[in-house]
């Protein structure tokens, strides 16, 4: 799986407002995408479930998310999940994404947001409800513009919250 910033192509040219809008500068490395208009559609390759996709403002942040991940802090492209359901309470909810380690056990859950909606208490608690089924190690939530990650202690039930991402580490 090619990850590297320098092997991907952009080749779009930004025309309206909405898609430069979409394609906005976020607080993450800048990396070239593989990215193609259709029609009035404007799609973005994922490495990670190997299709196109319509790229909106949500999975613009996803997308770099992956990228640094994978390209900054060392995380395996093949442990990484994009959209994975869960149930909780009865109901189907989905991840944007779920880092394994190498036993197959949840090490951090990834909630993505389109850059104009805010990171809020309410995104928290919904993150941590839906980890309750998965217990991973870490969480992270981003709208590209504000990143918060933590660290969760299930014997205290506390949320440490870190200054950065962590590294991989291989279990």
């Amino acid at each position: 799986m090619n990850f590297h910033r320098d092997k991907c192509t952009k080749s779009l040219t930004l025309s309206n407002q909405k898609l430069k809008q979409t394609l906005q500068n976020l607080n993450f490395p800048s990396y070239q995408f593989n990215i193609k208009k259709e029609g009035d559609q404007v799609f973005i390759f994922d490495e990670i479930r190997k299709k196109w996709l319509v790229l909106t403002p949500e999975e613009w942040v996803r997308q770099h998310i992956v990228f640094y991940l994978v390209d900054q802090k060392g995380y395996p492209a093949g442990l990484i999940g994009v959209e994975k359901s869960i149930k909780v309470n009865g109901l189907l909810k989905r991840f944007d994404l779920v880092c394994f380690d190498n036993s197959g056990n949840p090490y951090l859950i990834v909630e993505c947001k389109a850059p104009n909606v805010p990171i809020s208490q309410k995104t928290l608690e919904q993150t941590l409800r839906y980890n309750s089924e998965v217990q991973a190690q870490y969480l992270m939530l981003s709208n590209g513009m504000e990143t918060v990650c933590g660290k969760i202690d299930y014997a205290n039930k506390k949320l440490e919250y870190l200054n950065e991402i962590p590294v991989y580490k291989n279990k």
